[in-house]
């Protein structure tokens, strides 16, 4: 499994519509609005690398308003959270 944090500049707007569309994506786990020098992070989580490659050069490149993009590769996580629980409730 990778994961990926995915930082986007987007035309003001454009920012609801690219922050909707990206949650239909299956890769995508999550989108913020956030303030600071991006308007979205969108966090993916893929199979492999190539997988993350056709999201971003394949998938998004034909959403509208967006300006640049900066993808980060995660290597490992550190959480003191038990993420495995949070995400497994009703999936009894």
């Amino acid at each position: 499994m990778v994961s990926a944090i995915i930082l986007l500049k987007i035309e003001r707007e454009h920012i609801n519509d690219v922050a909707e569309a990206m949650t239909n994506f299956d890769e995508v786990s999550e989108v913020y609005s956030v303030g600071g020098r991006v308007d979205l992070v969108a966090i993916a989580r893929v199979e492999d690398n190539d997988q993350l490659a056709t999201l971003v050069t394949n998938k998004m490149i034909d959403l509208k308003g967006i300006l640049d993009t900066e993808t980060m590769v995660a290597f490992r996580a550190y959480s003191q959270h038990d993420l495995e629980r949070m995400f497994s409730i009703g999936m009894e």
